[in-house]
């Protein structure tokens, strides 16, 4: 008898027992967060006790604005953020190339590394530059080397904006980023629910509406309940030994058959 194996985590991850159960406790609370009766008031103070869960569980210091997920994170970021023009790496999630559909892409090397000297020479000629790149690319799980790429941006007076879809929950939040992009379905959340984190709110121009003047539409209060327990629960760690050492054996079966 075959039993089925799913590796397709960089797409989806299913939703683990905290996010559901913080899930289900976030549909009770149905007010609008907005609104100023008990209820109301109810859900904003669980609201913003998820908005504080999810800062404190990526050690991010700065505001945390809930979206949908990385795509409208990425509009965001990239449609309002401050600064002159947008560089975006060539290898970018299509929802990050098609928030900046005038942008300049920025070649990467062999390995999927951003080419450091091609970087170098688009800021020199750049007026504030905003700088998107990926923490790690989710087809080829290549993980960029933010620092140097950080160092460069901010000598040229630039912002640097890093899509963390696929490294958030399982790696440290890059503290170099200006901004940052975080989806819950990546890390055991359910899908519909992301964040965009900013360093300096002023960073950012406001549309009016909610999330403090940022986004507009109502909350996803279960949802946000549910990405901070999926983020919690992250902590103990994301993959157990178990899980890595199952991983390394795939990946020498595969090489040792002749695949990639």
């Amino acid at each position: 008898m075959t039993s089925r194996c799913y590796l397709d985590h960089a797409a989806t991850t299913p939703l683990r027992p905290e996010a559901r159960a913080a899930m289900e406790a976030g549909l009770r609370l149905w007010a609008n967060p907005s609104s100023p009766h008990a209820e109301g008031r109810a859900a904003r103070r669980a609201l913003e006790d998820a908005r504080e869960r999810i800062a404190a569980a990526l050690g991010w210091a700065g505001e945390v604005i809930l979206t949908s997920g990385a795509s409208e994170a990425a509009a965001l970021a990239l449609g309002r953020a401050a600064g002159g023009e947008r560089l975006v790496g060539a290898v970018e999630h299509e929802a990050v190339l098609g928030a900046a559909p005038g942008a300049t892409l920025l070649p990467v090397k062999a390995d999927g590394a951003i080419d450091l000297a091609a970087l170098e020479r688009e800021l020199a000629v750049a007026s504030e530059p905003l700088v998107a790149v990926q923490s790690i690319n989710s087809e080829t799980g290549n993980a960029q080397d933010l620092a140097p790429i950080a160092a460069l941006v901010h000598a040229a007076g630039g912002l640097l904006l890093v899509d963390a879809s696929q490294s958030a929950g399982k790696a440290p939040l890059p503290q170099e980023a200006d901004l940052a992009i975080v989806s819950a379905h990546k890390f055991g959340g359910p899908v519909g629910v992301g964040a965009l984190l900013v360093a300096d709110p002023a960073m950012l121009a406001p549309s009016g509406g909610q999330e403090r003047g940022y986004r507009r539409g109502t909350e996803n209060l279960p949802g946000a309940m549910a990405m901070a327990a999926a983020l919690e629960a992250c902590a103990v760690p994301y993959c157990g030994w178990e899980v890595e050492g199952a991983l390394e054996r795939l990946v020498d079966e595969t090489h040792a058959a002749g695949g990639v």
